[in-house]
């Protein structure tokens, strides 16, 4: 089992930044691959980025390249979501995932956090 919790997140201006944060209890959070996803009022969840175990490899949403940054610290069980460049497209709850593959389809991931409001105003 791991549980999740997130924050960091808040009200921005356009061009502001936030960074997330999810903190994992358990000591398998070093083997799952985590990804940080968002839902908007009014459209599908959508997988924002996501990284291997090691933190290897990561993954963008063509939306998010080059404004958004994943990292993790196995050391921490924390992985964390860097966000620059702010949009009010970006308005949305986040949910940090952990799962066996950094994979798209949220139904790879098995478990969730309750998700951080992020507003970003124009």
């Amino acid at each position: 089992q791991v549980q999740l919790v997130e924050s960091g997140g808040g009200l921005v201006q356009t061009g502001g930044s936030l960074r997330l944060s999810c903190a994992a209890s358990g000591r398998t959070f070093s083997r799952y691959a985590m990804a940080w996803f968002r839902r908007a009022p009014g459209k599908e969840r959508e997988r924002v980025a996501a990284i291997s175990w090691s933190g290897g490899s990561t993954y963008y949403a063509d939306s998010v390249k080059g404004r958004f940054t994943i990292s993790r610290d196995n050391a921490k069980n924390t992985v964390y979501l860097q966000m620059n460049s702010l949009k009010p497209d970006d308005t949305a709850v986040y949910y940090c995932a952990a799962g066996n593959l950094p994979s798209i389809p949220a139904t790879s991931y098995a478990y969730w956090g309750q998700g951080t409001q992020v507003t970003v105003s124009s």
